[in-house]
């Protein structure tokens, strides 16, 4: 490595935690920081997160990661990956946030969502966002702090307050105009997913004023510059931004035809380039992957609870997530957990199912539960797999990422459920990486080919069960989810 070498910053804010990554132009992360990011739940069913946290989440993570200043002195571009539809409404002037911001997980919106329905509204959000109408997504969230802050609507329509994702929140902290990156800004559901532009009849559905919301911008810019990030230099363009899902496409060359994959972190994000032949599904998102002088349309699941189902077991079990995998027993022995926590995602879409652990006897201890809640990860990701399989076409091969995969028990276990090959990503971060290699193709260090290049390195996982043994135990799991969502 020569002393001119240029690095690039990439910061991956999540759920839990926010990332700081130095990357150099051979692809290989040579610096990391982060720091923790909490989660409040004021009632059940309400996830809120600090806005201004989260910008100081940031200033931490960047600052640990980029301690060395000589590594400090060579970014030459910054990006960012973040978590998508949480949204926080601030004050344009002096920036200061109005109420919480509403997590993505947040269910506080379920009541309005089936007045909707109830209304015949589903179809046409459908029809222009590629979205169903769910809670998840970010504009009954804005259509509830609204009703709060600002009920007549007033000073949004002066422009005096700025509605945003956590991207719009973390670029105006940066400075320039209120804009939005084009893939953040399709997990709204306000969004034209095909003109990739606001569109009027969502906005006047939801109530949101056209004047709060951000500019929608392409996923390499034009964003504000860095600055407040010590010890990064101010005025380092930022040349990307993306979705955490989006980026983790990104880094697995996703533009390449066929590739489809698997994000393993507090929720989980099924995603590849394409859709299906009629542009519809009842099962899977339309959305918008990229847009790197061109928008790439990609078809997504959504699973809401994945890792956040071992985080809620181990705690009620007064143990952490490693251990309480690591103590799984060979066989759930019947037992299922349904983690309806907030009622389930893709490819069902259902705010009403309940969390539920079916199948208990007096046999049943704490090995058993554990293997449950390690074959709901992988039983939920099947189930948005098979969908995939048939309204887009076949998929042979799962690529993996994120914590969890890290769990080589999980692995086989996904690969058996799924009766497919598995290959997990052995490069952590791969979110930050994502925004890293948009960063750097739009600062020039990489070119398309360039980054096709890079060294990928993965383990791959073979299906080693019989299809007889894997039909058995998912139907006995959609037994159970029936259950859970009667």
């Amino acid at each position: 490595m020569t002393a001119a070498e240029p690095l690039l910053l990439a910061i991956d804010q999540g759920t839990s935690a926010t990332k700081a990554v130095l990357v150099d132009s051979g692809g290989a992360i040579v610096a990391r920081g982060s720091a923790p990011v909490g989660l409040a739940h004021p009632e059940p069913g309400w996830v809120e997160q600090s806005a201004e946290e989260i910008w100081e989440s940031v200033r931490t993570a960047v600052a640990a990661c980029a301690a060395d200043p000589a590594q400090a002195a060579r970014v030459v571009a910054a990006g960012f990956s973040t978590q998508r539809e949480s949204l926080v409404l601030w004050e344009r002037a002096g920036g200061a946030p109005l109420g919480p911001l509403l997590s993505w997980q947040d269910q506080r919106t379920v009541e309005d969502c089936a007045r909707l329905r109830a209304a015949g509204a589903a179809d046409t959000v459908r029809r222009l966002s590629g979205l169903p109408l769910d809670p998840m997504f970010s504009a009954l969230k804005a259509s509830w702090l609204l009703d709060r802050h600002d009920p007549g609507r007033e000073r949004s329509r002066r422009g005096e307050l700025c509605l945003g994702t956590i991207d719009s929140w973390l670029l105006s902290r940066l400075g320039g105009d209120h804009v939005i990156e084009v893939g953040n800004a399709a997990r709204t559901q306000l969004l034209d997913v095909r003109r990739q532009d606001w569109a009027p009849e969502l906005l006047d559905l939801f109530g949101v004023p056209a004047a709060v919301l951000p500019r929608v911008v392409a996923s390499g810019g034009p964003f504000p510059s860095i600055r407040g990030l010590a010890p990064i230099r101010d005025g380092t363009p930022v040349t990307a931004v993306l979705g955490d899902s989006h980026a983790a496409l990104y880094a697995h060359a996703g533009w390449l035809p066929g590739r489809v994959k698997a994000t393993y972190g507090t929720g989980s994000s099924i995603m590849g380039l394409g859709h299906p032949p009629d542009g519809t599904s009842a099962a899977l998102c339309l959305t918008v992957a990229w847009d790197d002088g061109t928008p790439a349309l990609a078809f997504e699941g959504n699973i809401r609870a994945t890792g956040a189902t071992l985080a809620w077991l181990a705690e009620f079990l007064g143990t952490t997530p490693s251990a309480l995998a690591g103590a799984a027993a060979e066989s759930s022995d019947g037992v299922h957990l349904v983690p309806g926590f907030g009622g389930l995602g893709a490819p069902w879409w259902d705010d009403g199912a309940v969390g539920m652990v079916s199948g208990l006897t007096f046999g049943t201890r704490v090995p058993q539960v554990a293997r449950a809640a390690l074959e709901s990860i992988a039983f939920q990701v099947e189930d948005v797999v098979a969908a995939v399989d048939r309204e887009v076409g076949p998929v042979e091969t799962l690529l993996a990422d994120g914590g969890a995969t890290e769990n080589r028990v999980l692995m086989q276990l996904q690969a058996d459920t799924s009766g497919r090959r598995v290959e997990r990503a052995l490069a952590r971060d791969l979110s930050a990486l994502g925004a890293a290699h948009l960063a750097g193709h739009g600062a020039g260090v990489w070119t398309r080919a360039g980054l096709e290049a890079l060294e990928r390195r993965r383990e791959v996982f073979e299906p080693a069960e019989p299809a007889a043994e894997r039909t058995r135990r998912v139907d006995a799991w959609h037994a159970a989810l029936d259950r859970a969502r009667t």
